[in-house]
């Protein structure tokens, strides 16, 4: 099996033993939903609340390294925890608490990688919605992909409804015309 898909299993494995909501973001559901790339590392959405958070960040440190010697303190002040499978591949683990990652994880379903074999991760929806509150170069060239392949299965009443709050938690004005100008450019 992939490495990366072995230690994502073992992530998703342990969250799910220990009864967590969570869901597989970034450039895994990319695979799933966009044009596959290579991607390093597995991007996982956790969802904490706020408060709580040392109840996860402690027994994921106790199973997996941190790739940085203050990773908990790291992970308390910026909300994402840095680990590393014993294989060495990284995890970028958010730890979630807003409304919309909640519905995210709600909406999350499982991805066959292998026969019976499963991730889960967000939809195509949250992923571009994750896409495009990030919006850093390498995520526009995913909401590319994701678009062109998606195409009108892609509910964009969800995004919009979901992500026009986002936006305007940072005051963020580029985004939505720059990918209005993304989906105007797509076959219809």
């Amino acid at each position: 099996m992939n490495p990366l898909f072995a230690a994502a299993l073992r992530l998703q494995s342990f969250c799910q033993t220990h009864q967590w909501r969570f869901c597989f973001i970034g450039g895994l559901a990319v695979q799933r939903w966009g044009e596959p790339r290579q991607t390093k590392g597995a991007d996982l959405t956790l969802l904490t609340g706020f408060g709580e958070e040392d109840q996860f960040i402690s027994p994921l440190l106790a199973a997996f390294p941190g790739r940085r010697p203050d990773a908990h303190d790291f992970a308390s002040r910026y909300r994402v925890l840095l680990l590393q499978d014993p294989s060495g591949i990284p995890f970028d683990i958010a730890l979630g608490a807003l409304p919309f990652e909640s519905r995210s994880i709600d909406r999350a379903s499982p991805w066959e990688i292998a026969a019976g074999i499963h991730l889960i991760t967000c939809s195509a929806e949250d992923l571009i919605v994750h896409k495009a509150f990030a919006a850093r170069d390498i995520d526009w060239f995913d909401l590319s992909g994701i678009l062109q392949r998606q195409g009108p299965s892609v509910d964009l009443d969800l995004v919009w409804s979901e992500l026009h709050p986002l936006l305007a938690l940072k005051e963020d004005t580029t985004t939505e015309p720059r990918l209005r100008n993304l989906l105007d450019r797509l076959p219809r």
